[in-house]
């Protein structure tokens, strides 16, 4: 009977993982998918291989964190208790597909795991203090950092990164020596290959970032319960994300590689390299993240800091100038060559609306799921545990 149930908390567990490559995948490489720069399988392969490496250096973290950290008392993870921490955790990914929203698994698995924990006496309340103060910090540290970029250094990141794809492959392999060496083809421009790289790049950091917080909520119930070992955990998890970014993932990346254009190459880079930067930062102390949650605030940020150039701050001090109403900034972009106008010399309508990529009712529906189902999760969790014997509690 225990084989029996082992190998359905496995099962689970890999549904878990599945569901989180199929989610993620098309963030982190949806932008190198629609700009030609690699196939989606070679993005499926980038993103099992990035987030692996994650999962096995930072992720093991997070896993003692969710695992053995968070209870008092890791006996409370029966076998039974860890498949039904993983349900409710595979059901919130399933009502957040569902509403169009992703749902977070970090806060979810937390939140699954303490409404186990408080039905038992068993939650460890200065861990889950620590951990949610850094759900309220990282968001505002991302926010700040992004609207900082935004007014002060985007337009020139801009002139650096900005570039047209000229269309076919970028490089073509040169087989006249012994071993076939790839080079750039004739309609590949320096500046081009450049910027394709840093976008493929920013994806293994993404996939990296996400292996270091996300591996945890697929398999810290059962390593919590000591039914599997840290190591062939983190291996059947990466094995799950693999399949979920090799299947479901295709159409997560045709979407996010077709709607791209809805945020310029330039501000996805910065919204993907501080989001992720912050999720690996709270991976290695041990803190589960939510990146949607993160990325939002930074792209909110973003187009809040683009949005004040047109107002220097001893204007602003004074109560002079006048900022955009619009949180914008980010619909569209200047020229890559134009000359970059000095803070308080930009015209207000010079800086284009981003009405159509920042609207306050889709932001505050984003928003509100990842809150809501969270707590949905810790109280389905609480009442399950304490009040249905199936457990053995």
């Amino acid at each position: 009977m225990i084989s029996v149930l082992l190998l359905v908390g496995i099962l689970v567990a890999m549904f878990v993982g599945f569901n989180v490559g199929g989610s993620t995948t098309g963030p982190a490489f949806g932008p190198a998918v629609g700009a030609d720069a690699i196939s989606k399988p070679v993005a499926a392969l980038l993103m099992t291989a990035f987030f692996a490496v994650g999962a096995w250096t930072l992720g093991r973290r997070v896993v003692d964190t969710l695992g053995r950290e968070l209870v008092t008392n890791p006996g409370i993870f029966t076998l039974e208790a860890s498949i039904g921490v993983l349900f409710f955790v595979g059901l919130a990914l399933f009502v957040g597909n569902f509403f169009g929203v992703p749902a977070s698994t970090s806060m979810t698995a937390v939140g699954a795991i303490a409404g186990l924990g408080v039905s038992q006496n068993a939650l460890d309340w200065a861990v889950f203090g620590e951990i949610a103060i850094w759900w309220l910090v990282a968001p505002v540290i991302g926010f700040w950092v992004s609207l900082v970029v935004g007014r002060y250094f985007y337009a020139r990141l801009h002139r650096l990164i900005a570039m047209e794809r000229s269309g076919g492959d970028l490089l073509e392999l040169d087989r006249s020596g012994v071993v076939p060496v790839p080079r750039p083809t004739e309609t590949t421009n320096r500046r081009e290959l450049w910027g394709v790289t840093t976008v493929i790049a920013i994806g293994c950091l993404m996939a990296f970032s996400s292996g270091t917080s996300n591996v945890a909520n697929a398999i810290a119930p059962l390593v919590g319960s000591g039914v599997l070992e840290m190591n062939p955990a983190i291996i059947i998890g990466c094995v799950a994300v693999g399949i979920g970014a090799f299947t479901i993932a295709r159409r997560t990346l045709e979407t996010m590689g077709s709607d791209i254009t809805e945020l310029p190459l330039t501000a996805a880079i910065v919204v993907a390299v501080v989001s992720a930067s912050l999720v690996i930062f709270l991976s290695a102390i041990g803190i589960p993240a939510s990146f949607v949650v993160i990325a939002t605030m930074s792209i909110v940020g973003l187009g809040w800091g683009r949005a004040t150039r047109p107002v220097s701050v001893p204007d602003a001090v004074r109560g002079e100038g006048e900022v955009p109403v619009s949180v914008g900034g980010l619909a569209a972009d200047e020229e890559g060559d134009e000359e970059v106008p000095e803070i308080g010399e930009e015209e207000p309508e010079d800086i284009p609306s981003a009405s159509d990529l920042f609207d306050p009712g889709t932001t505050a529906r984003v928003v509100l799921m990842q809150n809501v189902v969270p707590m949905l999760a810790t109280v389905g969790a609480y009442l399950t545990f304490r009040f249905v014997p199936v457990f053995g509690f």
